[in-house]
């Protein structure tokens, strides 16, 4: 994998000053995070399909190997081309191949991190492909050249107005902010598109090793339409989307919609089991699949964080996390974002590359609350915090800060002396004149305590005993 210069504190400082996308982004992760609540809590059981899920993905990634060849051989039987790349370079060599083969002009994509994580759009575009985004916030991203801000709400940082001026700017049509009217003049757009292309391009939310199959699953019917109308359809799959059968499949689909969007259930479930047109009379002709490694073996490899791989890219940590409602997903400078994307980019990338990125989390644990299938994110966070500082080191003045603090600490006389220091030099500060770097500028900062913690345990006690 190529290496990539994040900058991550240069884009959490650029969002941190913009006012309006921090409003939109916690608007709007904010009303999902209710909307979701208040779905689960009308499911029966939710907690132990939970549990269930989560043992179901333990079994798929503990013996992916098993599970994957098992995949292979289905999907062979059923006429669907199998590829293999163990990186983004062998991926996009392989799909630029197919597209080249059968003399493809026009590719439709519908959503997918996985070819958003290997910059595919990019390629075929160089290549003079004309590629579309179907899914509408990915399309509009796309007209804006911008990556999704969220994992399943491309658009998330754009107001309806952005929208419209948007629209207007690109696509020369008089300016409307009416969401209707703006998916209108989408879809229009867009069909001209689906009916055009020779080929498609999709990802693939969960593969059934036993059946060799594999579901894509969507709200909007544009994933339906990519995948009936072009004649050769290609999907790129991470390795660990992997189930064992379709009968682990339910749980699944009954803890995505609502952690993704609030809803019971999706719109749509697409089964994909081979090429159709010979035996409905639509569909492709080809299928073809891709099975992406792109680091995630590495992850494998290790047992500690081998978990982040459960994810399903529901993207309910996001909306849970007080981190991301500020900063919103450009911020993290890559595909993944939120606190799934904080424990994936060190590992995707390095700990180097990534340094930044298990900093961006205050610990509250609300991530790994919602997680549908039980991920431990903050531990996993804490345990890339402490492979960055094994490989990356930490400042001089933060280590000889935290040796002082615990050599003091563990003196319960000295602390009690610094302490009383402390204390006689605060009090001759006057309270809003403390100005602490990185804080002062946003907000004030709390005035001294007049009683520390030490003498107000030992009042109360006194008081009881009175």
């Amino acid at each position: 994998m190529s290496v990539q210069d994040l900058n991550i504190k240069k884009h959490v400082k650029e969002a941190l000053a913009d006012n309006n996308l921090r409003k939109a982004v916690y608007k709007a992760t904010s009303s999902t995070a209710v909307t979701r609540q208040n779905v689960i809590n009308s499911i029966p059981y939710w907690e132990e399909i939970r549990e269930k899920a989560h043992f179901i993905k333990k079994e798929a990634i503990e013996n992916l190997d098993k599970y994957l060849e098992l995949f292979e051989q289905k999907c062979i039987e059923n006429n669907i081309q199998v590829h293999w790349a163990i990186d983004d370079k062998e991926a996009k060599d392989i799909i630029l191949k197919i597209a080249k083969k059968n003399k493809v002009k026009t590719i439709v994509k519908s959503k997918s991190l996985t070819t958003e994580e290997i910059h595919l759009n990019k390629l075929l575009i160089e290549n003079n492909i004309d590629t579309v985004e179907t899914d509408l916030g990915e399309y509009i991203v796309q007209l804006k050249d911008q990556v999704p801000s969220h994992l399943i709400i491309p658009a998330l940082h754009l107001s309806k107005e952005d929208v419209g001026n948007l629209f207007t700017e690109k696509l020369k049509v008089p300016y409307t902010d009416v969401p209707e009217e703006l998916l209108k003049i989408a879809r229009e757009k867009l069909r001209e598109k689906f009916l055009s292309a020779e080929m498609s391009i999709t990802g693939a939310n969960f593969a059934l090793a036993e059946q060799g199959s594999f579901c894509i699953i969507e709200n909007e019917a544009n994933a339906h339409l990519s995948i009936s109308l072009p004649k050769v359809h290609v999907a790129l799959m991470g390795i660990e989307k992997i189930l064992p059968s379709i009968s682990d499949l339910p749980y699944f689909l009954k803890i995505l919609a609502p952690s993704a969007t609030g809803q019971k259930s999706s719109t749509y479930v697409n089964f994909i089991g081979g090429p159709s047109k010979e035996k409905y009379g639509e569909g492709p002709e080809e299928v073809h699949i891709i099975l992406l490694d792109n680091g995630r073996s590495k992850i494998l490899a290790d047992p500690k964080l081998r978990e982040t791989l459960y994810c399903i890219r529901c993207g309910a940590c996001l909306n849970a996390c007080p981190v991301y409602q500020q900063i919103g997903g450009h911020a993290y400078n890559w595909v993944y974002m939120g606190p799934i994307g904080i424990t994936l980019i060190p590992q995707y990338l390095s700990e180097l590359e990534g340094k930044d990125a298990p900093f961006l989390s205050s610990l509250c644990g609300a991530c790994g609350d919602v997680c549908p299938v039980k991920i431990k994110l903050p531990e996993h966070i804490l345990e890339l915090r402490k492979k960055v500082v094994e490989k990356d080191g930490s400042r001089f003045i933060e280590k000889l800060t935290i040796k002082i603090w615990a050599f003091v600490s563990a003196n319960s006389v000295m602390y009690r002396f610094l302490s009383k220091i402390l204390k006689s030099l605060m009090s001759l500060i006057p309270n809003g004149l403390q100005k602490v770097p990185g804080y002062y500028k946003k907000r004030n900062f709390p005035g001294f305590a007049q009683k520390g913690f030490r003498e107000q345990l030992t009042n109360y006690q006194n008081s009881i005993k009175k």
